[in-house]
């Protein structure tokens, strides 16, 4: 598929951010299917043609395994998957494949920020909905890795003036656009007097094949 002008503009700016001397730290902002996950793929590409790993952080299990389905097709065998639910032999053989480099790409929820993992080659930090992190858990890696290069996305429509208190120093590219096909996300909210007619329309939807997530 091509790429969209704003995510090849958030390209550029992670090209550039990723060549100079200083440790980066930007907000790629945009809607649910703009695209932020495969401008971040771009940054752990470019790590990865330097000899660099990377780490990706997200909130939950489930975003965590479907990150990892999406960079296996990528980068095949160099990704790993680390959550709450990886046993303590699968553990070990994961530390001695991040320590040999066998392992480029490591995504994981929150465990990794308590393993005792260590990267020798860690340079980028890719932290998805970073509003679901806290303060401490977000600086715990940078702490253990000077001049770790951080990326940060988020699905927040903030505007920039507010991104700036919010994120300090953290540089924003926005990602105004969504690629062709892709339907605009429509959301309503229903009041608790009309939840009979939301479930009859949900086994409509369910009947026709479509599919119905309560969260």
């Amino acid at each position: 598929f091509g790429c969209t002008a704003a995510q090849k503009r958030a390209m550029q700016d992670i090209f550039a951010d990723l060549t100079r001397p200083v440790a980066a730290n930007r907000l790629i902002q945009g809607d649910v299917g703009s695209g932020k996950t495969v401008v971040a793929f771009f940054a752990v590409y470019m790590a990865q043609k330097y000899g660099y790993q990377s780490l990706v952080l997200a909130p939950t299990a489930l975003l965590a395994e479907q990150h990892y389905r999406s960079a296996i097709k990528i980068f095949g065998e160099r990704v790993a998957l680390l959550t709450g639910s990886t046993t303590e032999k699968q553990r070990k053989i994961l530390q001695q494949q991040l320590q040999d480099g066998q392992i480029s790409l490591l995504i994981s929820t929150h465990a990794v920020l308590y393993e005792k993992l260590d990267f020798p080659q860690l340079k980028l930090l890719i932290i998805d909905e970073q509003h679901r992190f806290g303060v401490i858990q977000r600086s715990l890696m940078a702490t253990y890795y000077p001049g770790l290069h951080k990326i940060t996305m988020s699905a927040t429509p903030i505007p920039r003036s507010l991104a700036m208190i919010l994120h300090g120093s953290a540089d924003i590219s926005v990602l105004n656009e969504l690629p062709p096909g892709r339907v605009p996300v429509q959301t309503y909210l229903v009041d608790k007097n009309r939840r009979r007619s939301l479930y009859e329309w949900m086994a409509q939807q369910t009947a026709e094949g479509e599919k119905v997530y309560i969260v």
